[in-house]
């Protein structure tokens, strides 16, 4: 929750913002605070808060208070305990995993289960699936690629921008697009995206929470992580996109149900007779 907060930031109203700014500050204050105080302390109105309770993806106030109990109850710090120039490499690795730990905690809580059924749903009845991102998000694109062909679907990833919104141009109504972006904030993206849902294939945005992609898809799934871009290409949103797609695609699959298996052990057999000094199934 701390984390897609502070990712919907700059989005917000000026008076939202203040309450975001007392929420990152004093999370565990905030929890036990009624209304009232919050909005007295934040110096805005009551209904301010609520609204800035619904702009960050929650049903109300309550709502709001139950998801940061959440976020705050887990035990993942939200922000990133930086590398330093001294550092050894225990202490390298020791950061790094468990930053990453703390993002994929961050991403489980903030992913909707009922918009990943709907996603599930849709990536199984589709009778093509095309992924797209560009950058860091291409590379997560080709992952889904990688997954998804090997359950039969005709699948294929894109990471240009003009080949994926052309493609996009000619999908038909029983097509899924997943875009994917760190940001939800590309331009090429987005016209991508509207230009599927014209050709009426459905669209699943992973991306951030409230970003214009996720308002353009069919349903979107957020993974809301801390990410520092200023030096380094995104590292935690990408790891967390690719769980993401690890879990639509097992969930495809326990879909499709046992006449999945001799398909996916067919394909095993081929891949060991490739492998040095090793037996086929």
């Amino acid at each position: 929750m701390l984390a897609r907060i502070k990712a919907l930031q700059p989005e917000l109203r000026r008076s939202e913002r203040k309450v975001a700014d007392l929420v990152l500050e004093r999370p565990n204050a905030v929890i036990s605070s009624p209304i009232a105080t919050i909005a007295e302390e934040a110096g805005v109105s009551e209904p301010t808060v609520i609204r800035f309770c619904r702009a960050i993806g929650c049903n109300g106030f309550q709502d709001f208070k139950l998801h940061l109990a959440g976020s705050l109850a887990s035990g993942a710090p939200y922000i990133y305990s930086g590398v330093d120039f001294d550092d050894r490499a225990e202490d390298l690795s020791a950061k790094m995993f468990d930053r990453a730990a703390a993002s994929l905690v961050q991403a489980r809580n903030h992913l909707n289960t009922e918009s990943l059924e709907q996603t599930i749903t849709i990536l199984t009845e589709a009778d093509r699936i095309e992924f797209y991102g560009h950058g860091a998000s291409g590379i997560v694109a080709q992952d889904g690629q990688l997954k998804f062909f090997r359950l039969g679907v005709p699948t294929v990833a894109y990471s240009d921008p003009h080949v994926y919104s052309m493609s996009a141009a000619i999908l038909s109504p029983a097509s899924a697009v997943v875009a994917i972006s760190r940001t939800g904030h590309s331009a090429d993206l987005l016209r991508s995206a509207d230009l599927a849902t014209e050709a009426g294939a459905r669209v699943i945005a992973i991306t951030a929470c409230g970003s214009p992609l996720a308002k353009r898809s069919t349903v979107a799934l957020y993974a809301d992580v801390a990410d520092e871009t200023d030096t380094y290409t995104p590292m935690m949103s990408r790891i967390a996109h690719l769980t993401i797609i690890d879990i639509l695609a097992v969930g495809v699959a326990l879909r499709r149900g046992p006449a999945l298996v001799h398909q996916l052990e067919k394909t095993e057999r081929n891949l060991a007779q490739k492998r040095a000094g090793e037996d086929p199934i």
